[in-house]
């Protein structure tokens, strides 16, 4: 049966892939964006599109909404660290505000994009929904603090929501409605930073770390596809239930060092890839990696696109396809 969906941030990288899902699967969708970093012609085609800030949801929030999808959100680490105060604000007044004009229009469904930044660095690997949260920066704390605010929202005003927390997302996707990838601006994501080698745009990548204890002394992390993740939120509709928060973590339960993505990026771009090792940062545990063991038995959801060389591919083709539009004589 289709639905009537809006998603918030929808013009962003996963909130656009997202969106372009629930539109091959048949339903209607109002995508909400101030564009203050996504992209007017990220927003799949087929989507009615609405530019607002999440603070004003009041404005443009209505009962015509069978749920809503939430991504808009401050999403730099590094820049939380430097202004905190813009992540209470966009991330956790935002969302208050989200909340509060989903109640008076009767909206009784939601699911966020949360985050493994919840967890600051694990004490146990895998990671469960049920390991401790200590997060080590603002980002990750506005999205816990979030994570509460929804929780005492189902409890006591009986919203069904799902918060899906995301591990290291990456690749692309191409649709009938567009195609969808990483352009954040700065970016921070390692793929596309060792595409822009590949590209020319960047002379080389930078390795923070090389002594952490793993097999080959760099971080370790878990790679989902984005568009096994934009499946997750489609499965997280149907599963949320009237006073229940459910939260589920998202990857693939397998972690790849910064060293082998860069040697994957190698082998599917045939460039070279110079690396420079640079101090490690703070904060970054050694390894991240998910159970995603809840989201299988909850959502019945496992990800099809585990191969880092296919997400790297993928992500490649997006990456080569803007360059093109952007030289002069390139694409349109």
């Amino acid at each position: 049966m289709s639905g009537t969906y809006l998603v918030t941030g929808g013009a962003g990288y996963v909130g656009s892939v997202v969106a372009a899902h629930l539109l091959e699967a048949g339903h209607r969708v109002t995508v909400v964006d101030d564009l203050s970093t996504g992209f007017r012609e990220g927003v799949p085609a087929g989507a009615d599109f609405v530019r607002g800030r999440i603070q004003d949801a009041a404005d443009w929030i209505d009962g015509s909404y069978d749920a809503v999808l939430h991504f808009a959100a401050s999403s730099q680490v590094g820049e939380s660290v430097v202004h905190p105060e813009k992540y209470w604000r966009n991330n956790v007044g935002g969302t208050m505000a989200l909340l509060d004009a989903m109640r008076s229009a009767g909206v009784r469904t939601l699911v966020f994009s949360s985050t493994a930044a919840t967890y600051g660095e694990p004490e146990e690997v895998p990671i469960t929904e049920g390991s401790v949260t200590v997060p080590t920066n603002p980002y990750g704390a506005s999205k816990l603090a979030v994570d509460h605010m929804i929780a005492g929202e189902c409890a006591a005003h009986g919203l069904a929501a799902v918060s899906l927390r995301y591990f290291n997302v990456a690749g692309a996707y191409r649709s009938a409605h567009g195609a969808l990838g990483e352009r954040h601006d700065p970016e921070s994501h390692l793929i596309p930073l060792v595409l822009q080698v590949a590209l020319g745009q960047r002379e080389s990548i930078s390795v923070y770390g090389d002594d952490y204890p793993t097999p080959d002394g760099t971080c370790v992390r878990d790679y989902i596809h984005v568009a096994d993740l934009a499946e997750a939120h489609l499965l997280a509709l149907d599963a949320a239930e009237p006073g229940e928060h459910l939260v589920c973590n998202l990857g693939n339960g397998n972690g790849f060092s910064v060293r082998e993505v860069i040697r994957t990026v190698r082998e599917v771009t045939g460039h070279p890839i110079p690396e420079t090792v640079a101090p490690r940062r703070g904060g970054d545990p050694a390894f991240l990696v998910a159970s995603a063991d809840r989201a299988r038995e909850r959502l019945g959801w496992r990800p099809s696109r585990a191969d880092l060389r296919d997400i790297v591919a993928d992500a490649w083709a997006f990456a080569r396809g803007r360059a093109l539009e952007n030289t002069p004589g390139g694409a349109a």
